[in-house]
């Protein structure tokens, strides 16, 4: 598939008279791992949306090319269903709901697999997110806050799986996150969203080494 997966040129978003996303120049190309962050506020999940065609842009584009799967902020499992329920769900315009794949790369979910998923741990349940939105068989999965409210144990196992799935099958992943630290250890290069504008972009090792990032997300002086 020639050209991005994912991109944006020129995005405008607005709610209302507030605008959200100003201008937004973004890319994810096959087989990246592309970071996103920026604070609380400034437009990240707002782009998911607009990604996923929920929300339409006011100007610019915002293309998607093969499929998408989207793991959302505050994971979103259905509480009440099972987890083996709640990954077939993400694979319901498919004719094949097999669930061994997932179970097969997260395995830690083969144990509760009838367990409601409501009744899961916040690790557990953002791995049924991640596993539910791969049953659709994405080309390019944007991730929403991977680390929201986690335990650094259960981040790092979280991130090692997808680190995985990019090196073994070329999955592309834009992981969008306020733990700019864990974004820019994962990712290739990043970008730095801002008030609704792309602040900065770079390698990951160039946005380590920013003044701007170091003072701001990364909680210490440049090197």
């Amino acid at each position: 598939m020639s050209g991005p997966l994912i991109e944006a040129s020129s995005l405008v978003v607005r709610y209302g008279a507030a605008t959200a996303l100003d201008g937004v120049d973004l890319h994810v190309r096959a087989g990246e791992l592309v970071a996103l962050i920026g604070p609380n506020g400034a437009g990240k999940t707002t782009l998911v949306n607009t990604l996923a065609g929920i929300v339409p842009p006011a100007a610019g584009t915002a293309s998607v090319r093969g499929r998408l799967g989207v793991v959302p902020e505050g994971r979103q499992v259905f509480g009440s269903l099972s987890v083996d329920d709640n990954l077939r769900l993400g694979a319901w315009r498919l004719r094949g709901r097999d669930t061994s794949a997932i179970y097969e790369l997260l395995p830690e979910l083969v144990r509760v697999r009838r367990q409601a998923a409501g009744s899961l741990s916040g690790g557990q349940q953002q791995m049924v997110a991640v596993g539910r939105a791969l049953m659709g068989r994405p080309e390019v999965l944007v991730v929403d806050e991977l680390s929201l409210g986690l335990a650094p144990i259960v981040v790092a196992s979280l991130a090692a799986h997808l680190r995985r799935l990019n090196a073994e099958t070329g999955l592309a992943v834009l992981l969008i996150e306020q733990n700019a630290r864990l974004a820019l250890r994962l990712c290739t290069r990043g970008y730095v969203l801002e008030s609704g504008r792309i602040a900065a972009s770079g390698t990951s090792e160039e946005l380590s080494r920013s003044a701007d990032v170091v003072r701001a997300y990364l909680g210490g002086v440049p090197t």
